[in-house]
């Protein structure tokens, strides 16, 4: 039973019964009843109860669904014509109709036998047997189709009932067949559109060009085949709309049947059908076809983005390798060329990449569906382009700073060099007549004056202008000619006071002599900025005649100045001592000036009220930095001031390491001042322009306002590394170097606390307590991608393809992953925050130290690889720090553990 439950029902056909239709033993004309039931005939059929019953049954079935559902509700009418017959034949047909009638009677009408007997026999016969039929509708017996036409109009009985309406049995069946084989079509196309459909709503998009060219052109093949046949589905519809319409065609006056005007209906009713069904397959081939074409196009652009950001990525990285400023001008002057020819060859992939990146924005325009995978894209090749272009001129800029430098260093050194030689040749012999000392005071004013043209004769513009590209070398050969020039100059100035004494009136002749002992240089002090030796051994000089005539003597005279030009510990101290005593009057004038004034009652009325008990925030804790360099208070109560113990360092300058390294843990004052300059800085963007500190600016009579002096602990604690740096040059391999060495490491490593707790403050997003994650060792920004063994491969994929931008933090029991987000604020520069993004207990963490590839490259895994997190460094030496330093604290847990 539930096997045909299940089977498909389908109404019978005129093509299933064709032989059966064609035998005639019962027809459907057309004509209608008075109230417009349908009537079925069954003419005179000479083997009519010959007929099989399923044949019977299939014809009757079948002709009694052709009509409309509204005609065969109200009842077919059955006209059984047995004129030529006898009674059983009537009695027959009756028999048969009445048992296997599937419709609805309304009227049996019966042309009786037209002979007489027969006549005789059948009306005694209907009255006997009219019960046995068991029909519930009347059989009215006719003599006649004269009687048939008092009950059923003329224009609804064929010619053979005395009728005037036109049928023809062999039309009619080609009609049914036509309609029906039609419908089937119409059936057939609606189910192959719908599965075409189907098939492209569930088809996945390709990733690649070449197989989403080919599902393109396989849709398009289908779709064009699939409009054929819906063209020829509609000219077959159109063709049988106008053979059935033939009759009114060839003649006015013919009207259809009924049944040939629901013909008409169904058939225009299978052409509407098929004319919304090809809309919508329309409709949705569009979208698809727009779908797919975008999809093309998406494929085009990735594979174009691979390629220009491969050529990019290349390009920056060779950008980034391109580091030396150069050391002379010439080697300048080259890597200016390589400059430009790097340059000459980013310009095509710039282009491309520019090009590529308007593509985008015009698909985006064109509401491309992957929108959000285009956008990010068209921004990072802008980016690069940016990033490019701007390092591009950043370079040259430096490069020309730096040949710009060389150039003035190579004209102040030959300035010295024509400057000693000028000394040189001025003999002594010629100098002795007020003559001779006049005309050589004229020389050395004329030489004098083209000391301007090098530009280098205040050392702090000089240093102030090349800032950017003072490398350690480049920094020690500049200052070697800044002294060797100041020196040069010093033997000028002596030089010019002993001709101006000769140039006076002399009263007796000066006699060269030869030079004393006593009169040799003297070991300078080292409270002298400039060595004095140089003047005394030109004085001496002055005494040998023949000496200054020599050209040989010049060289000696040079290397004299270059053994003092180089920078002496003595000169470091005095520098680090004239600059201390000068930040200590800064931060005096800071707190008398300002931070005192704010509890001043004269000035209250000048704070702005978001000021209002706010002293600590804006100046931190400059008043403890303050007193630990003038007044601070030592162990056990006793005064020491750092000042005070730099000073004394003058004499002995082996003990300024001390210093430091006594003072180590003092100087972390500095971290928590610095901890606190976001949000000093914050407050004076709120307040800077009050009256309140204009009218303390002009009494303290600054240059600078507040936010300048606010900024000098930041500056000063860079500052000691320097000065420490330029110490331990001038003391290599020497006593005190490895003291000199802790000392700078201190102050280094004090400088990275304050960096690395600026940085820490700024994390946002972790629900945890940092300070509960143990000392943080390092952080930093690296590209990194995740590959989860649980995750979707297309996702994995995904996640490989693009890396994500995050900001490390090392600490000895966690290593966080953060995302920088920079801000403005109030137009001024930008405000770095990290937001938590995920973390790793490093007692769960694996290392791996090389990736295959990529040597800035490492691995850091979880869970036994479940996670794995591919890290990539801007340098392999950041990456080995990196590494060593996780590998430190691994191996201090390994080490806890056992």
């Amino acid at each position: 039973t539930d096997e045909i439950m299940q089977q498909e029902i389908r109404p019978l056909v005129a093509v299933d019964i064709i032989e059966q239709l064609h035998r005639q033993f019962a027809i459907l004309s057309g004509g209608r009843g008075k109230d417009g039931a349908p009537i079925i005939t069954f003419p005179e059929f000479a083997g009519f109860s010959e007929i099989p019953d399923d044949d019977f049954l299939n014809v009757v079935t079948y002709l009694t669904s052709i009509p409309s559902l509204e005609a065969a509700s109200i009842g077919f009418i059955i006209i059984i014509d047995r004129r030529r017959d006898k009674w059983s034949a009537v009695k027959a047909s009756l028999t048969r109709i009445a048992g296997a009638f599937p419709g609805n009677l309304q009227l049996v009408f019966v042309l009786r036998p037209s002979r007489f007997i027969q006549r005789a026999i059948a009306d005694i016969g209907i009255k006997l047997y009219r019960d046995d039929f068991k029909m519930k509708v009347p059989i009215i017996m006719l003599n006649s189709v004269s009687d048939l036409h008092g009950y059923i109009d003329k224009s609804q009985l064929t010619r053979e009932l005395g009728g005037t309406l036109e049928y023809g049995h062999s039309q009619w069946i080609h009609h049914r067949t036509a309609i029906e084989n039609f419908a089937m079509t119409v059936k057939t196309t609606a189910q192959m559109l719908q599965t075409f459909g189907t098939d492209l709503a569930e088809t996945e998009l390709p990733n690649d060009v070449q197989c989403t060219e080919e599902l393109l052109s396989s849709h398009t093949d289908h779709h064009s085949k699939l409009k054929d046949e819906l063209k020829l589905a509609v000219k077959q519809g159109a063709t049988l709309l106008t053979c059935i319409r033939e009759p009114v065609t060839r003649s006015a006056n013919c009207k259809l049947s009924p049944d040939e005007l629901e013909n008409v209906a169904t058939v225009e009713r299978l052409l509407a059908q098929l004319d919304e069904t090809e809309k919508a397959f329309d409709q949705f081939w569009t979208k698809h076809h727009l779908k797919l074409e975008q999809c093309l196009q998406l494929r085009h652009f990735e594979h174009d983005f691979r390629e220009v950001k491969l050529t990019l990525d290349n390009l920056m990285e060779t950008q980034a390798g391109f580091a030396d400023i150069g050391d002379s001008v010439t080697r300048v002057e080259n890597l200016l060329k390589e400059q430009k020819h790097l340059e000459e060859k980013g310009q095509e992939p710039l282009e491309k990449a520019q090009s590529l990146a308007v593509h985008g924005e015009q698909l985006i325009q064109n509401n491309h569906y992957a929108v959000d995978s285009i956008r990010p894209k068209c921004v990072e090749l802008r980016r690069i382009c940016d990033d490019f272009t701007n390092e591009t001129k950043k370079k040259y800029d430096i490069l020309g700073k730096s040949l710009e430098l060389h150039k003035q260093l190579d004209k102040a050194s030959q300035w010295c060099e024509a400057g000693i030689y000028l000394l040189a040749s001025q003999a002594v012999d010629k100098c002795q007549s007020q003559e001779g000392a006049e005309t050589a005071l004229v020389e050395i004013e004329k030489f004098l004056v083209t000391a301007k043209e090098h530009q280098l004769s205040n050392p702090k513009e000089f240093y102030n202008q090349f800032d950017m590209i003072l490398t350690p070398e480049i920094k020690t050969n500049a200052q070697r000619i800044v002294q060797k020039l100041e020196d040069v100059q010093e033997m000028f100035d002596k030089r010019q006071v002993s001709l101006k004494k000769l140039a006076a009136k002399q009263t007796r002749p000066v006699q060269p002599v030869a030079p004393h002992p006593e009169s040799s240089p003297k070991r300078a002090s080292p409270k002298i900025t400039r060595p004095a030796a140089v003047g005394r051994s030109q004085a001496a000089a002055f005494r040998h005649t023949p000496m200054f005539c020599s050209h040989g003597h010049v060289s000696i005279l040079q290397g004299l100045i270059e053994k003092c030009t180089s920078k002496s510990q003595g000169h470091i101290i005095n520098e680090l001592i004239e600059t201390e005593r000068v930040y200590v009057e800064e931060l005096q004038s800071i707190i008398e000036g300002y931070a005192s004034e704010m509890d001043n009652p004269n000035l209250v009325h000048l704070i702005p009220s978001a000021l209002q008990n706010k002293k600590e925030i804006l100046f931190g804790n400059l008043p403890e930095i303050y007193d630990f360099h003038n007044r601070h208070v030592g162990t056990g109560g006793c005064p020491v001031i750092f000042l005070k113990e730099i000073e004394n360092c003058i004499e002995n300058p082996e003990l300024l390491a001390r210093c430091f390294l006594k003072r180590k843990e003092d100087l972390q004052i500095y971290e928590k001042y610095c901890q606190n300059k976001p949000r000093s800085e914050a407050l004076w963007r709120q307040c800077g322009d009050s009256i309140f500190f204009q009218e303390c600016q002009r009494k303290l009579d600054h240059k600078l306002s507040l936010d300048a002096y606010l900024l000098k602990p930041v500056q000063r604690i860079t500052k000691y590394q320097l000065l420490l740096k330029e110490m331990l040059k001038c003391s290599k391999n020497s006593e005190g170097t490895a003291e000199l060495e802790e000392a700078l490491a201190t102050v280094l490593d004090i400088i990275k606390s304050v960096n690395d707790s600026m940085h820490q403050i700024a994390i946002t997003g972790y629900e945890g307590d940092v300070s509960e994650l143990g000392k943080l060792l390092m952080q930093g920004s690296f590209n990194v991608w995740t590959d989860h063994k649980k995750g979707h491969n297309k996702v994995k994929d995904l996640a490989r393809f693009k890396p994500m931008q995050r900001h490390l933090f090392l600490y000895t029991k966690m290593l966080l992953f953060c995302k920088k987000r920079e801000e403005n604020t109030d137009g001024h520069e930008k405000t770095a925050s990290y937001s938590f993004k995920n973390s790793l207990k490093m007692s769960t963490v694996g290392i791996t130290e090389n990736v295959k590839g990529d040597n800035k490259k490492f691995e850091i895994w979880y869970n036994g690889r479940e996670e794995v997190y591919i890290i990539q460094a801007s340098s392999v030496e950041l990456k080995n720090t990196w590494i060593s330093e996780i590998r430190k604290v691994l191996t201090g847990q390994l080490e806890a553990c056992r």
